[in-house]
């Protein structure tokens, strides 16, 4: 199946693309778009994350659940919003934590895009959804695609950092061989966790994995 996707991507999941589930989950989305179901992000953004990460240029890996449901939100990116909307409030929490772990002003803006650029793989694990339908899309196929991309990575990369927030995330470090790659989990970023995802300090302690690699360290702020 002709997917449009990021070249290096597109080379690693090669055999992913002709399995039936992802044939399945193609023609759900047609399905959808024929019968006049909006659904987010727009078609050229669902692969967003893999445009502005290619496979060897990711360092860390945040994972997300779904895409935003409201008009204007989703960009391919999770937890990510287009600058000039108003970050939700779980952007809201984690550019708190970044200011309390590394002692810099709080960050200003929704888009991620910097973050993705450095190296920052901002994986959601269901890649589309129906406006206002939160969790919509969870059931067509996206998770065993998505389960499949992180497999990749723990199989075909090496010193990666995981970001696993919340206990949905927390459920893919099965697919992370951690003899490889740095795992860090914390609560979710959402207000509803009650301030639990505070003092993780997972920004700084990502930094020191990545130098402590030969990496670069990622400007967070």
């Amino acid at each position: 199946m002709e997917v449009r996707i990021e070249h290096s991507w597109k080379e690693v999941l090669k055999d992913e693309f002709d399995k039936p589930y992802f044939g399945h989950l193609v023609s759900f989305l047609h399905q959808e778009k024929e019968s006049g179901i909006t659904i987010y992000p727009p078609g050229p953004k669902i692969f967003n994350a893999f445009e502005l990460t290619p496979f060897n240029s990711v360092k860390v890996v945040i994972i997300g659940q779904d895409p935003y449901h409201n008009p204007g939100q989703a960009e391919g990116l999770s937890f990510s919003v287009p600058d000039g909307v108003t970050p939700p409030p779980s952007l809201i929490n984690i550019y708190k934590e970044i200011s309390d772990d590394l002692g810099v002003p709080l960050r200003q803006g929704g888009s991620l895009r910097d973050w993705a650029r450095q190296g920052v793989f901002l994986l959601n694990a269901v890649l589309t959804v129906r406006a206002g339908q939160p969790t919509s899309h969870s059931r067509i196929g996206w998770q065993t695609f998505t389960d499949a991309v992180i497999r990749t990575l723990s199989d075909r990369r090496d010193g990666l950092v995981f970001l696993l927030w919340g206990n949905f995330a927390r459920g893919k470090r099965e697919l992370i061989d951690t003899s490889r790659h740095t795992v860090f989990e914390a609560a979710h970023p959402s207000p509803l966790a009650r301030g639990a995802f505070f003092g993780c300090r997972h920004f700084s302690k990502t930094n020191e994995v990545l130098v402590r690699e030969g990496l670069s360290p990622i400007i967070w702020a």
